[in-house]
């Protein structure tokens, strides 16, 4: 009896000492922050759980200014993601580090989770509207580099844990976006310029001229990512040219 009131006793105590983000990573979950509005209209309620039963992350909605880690607000800040009533909602990462907002942004923007939002109706009339006007592609920032030998580094490098290509449809974890995604922020650029500093890259990353070497003592937690300044360029002259996600209308079935 004494050793199992113990147990519980260290369980409690360990319960109380973790802290809420690490309790989220353990349960699979992320922040999102909305507007009365937007939740009181019913639209995530019908959009959430069918995420949640997909890819198993559970999202907590948190009221406008509170800690979060992506964001859906009515204003140009982000990645238009639906229309809808007389007013454009974007979805912007406010934890660019948070790898399950990352996979409801892809979800989100991607067939499923627009044909999801068009579905969605209240007595009879759908109130919101995936159709969005697709974005002309960004043709102003092209990079020098050589984009053939870019995407072959991006597959050997990359292609472990994003989805580069087709050729890499199969091989990446499941919770990371793909770089068609990615190309599609408006902070691509960024992003992949500054991709070594970013978690968890850091860990497993060698960038040579520009990175400290892996102490010793504490070496990569996996095979890491060794590349010069000069594959880097290439990577980013293959991402310039890709084309971002397609985030306009929704495939129509018959």
């Amino acid at each position: 009896m004494g050793c199992r009131v113990a147990v519980i006793c260290l369980a409690v105590l360990i319960a109380g000492i973790i802290p809420p983000s690490a309790a989220r990573a353990a349960t699979k979950s992320f922040r999102l922050e909305a507007p009365d509005m937007l939740v009181e209209s019913g639209l995530l309620r019908f959009l959430l759980p069918r995420f949640t039963l997909k890819h198993g992350i559970r999202i907590e909605i948190v009221k406008e200014g509170a800690p979060s880690d992506a964001r859906l607000s009515a204003n140009a800040e982000g990645t238009p993601v639906f229309e809808g009533p007389e007013q454009t909602w974007s979805l912007s990462l406010t934890d660019t580090d948070n790898a399950y907002a990352d996979t409801f942004a892809d979800w989100l923007t991607g067939d499923v989770g627009r044909n999801t939002v068009d579905a969605f109706e209240v007595n009879g009339r759908a109130l919101f509207s995936a159709a969005l006007e697709k974005p002309k592609a960004d043709e102003s920032v092209i990079l020098p580099g050589n984009e053939v030998a870019g995407e072959k580094l991006a597959e050997i490098h990359c292609g472990r844990c994003h989805m580069v290509n087709e050729a890499t449809r199969l091989t990446t974890v499941g919770s990371t976006p793909s770089f068609a995604v990615m190309r599609g922020f408006t902070d691509w650029q960024t992003r992949f310029e500054a991709f070594f500093v970013l978690n968890p890259h850091p860990s497993f990353t060698v960038i040579d001229g520009v990175t400290e070497p892996f102490d010793e003592t504490r070496p990569s937690p996996m095979v890491p990512v060794t590349i010069t300044i000069d594959e880097l360029e290439a990577i980013l002259a293959f991402v310039s040219r890709m084309e971002p996600a397609d985030l306009g209308a929704p495939i129509q079935y018959q």
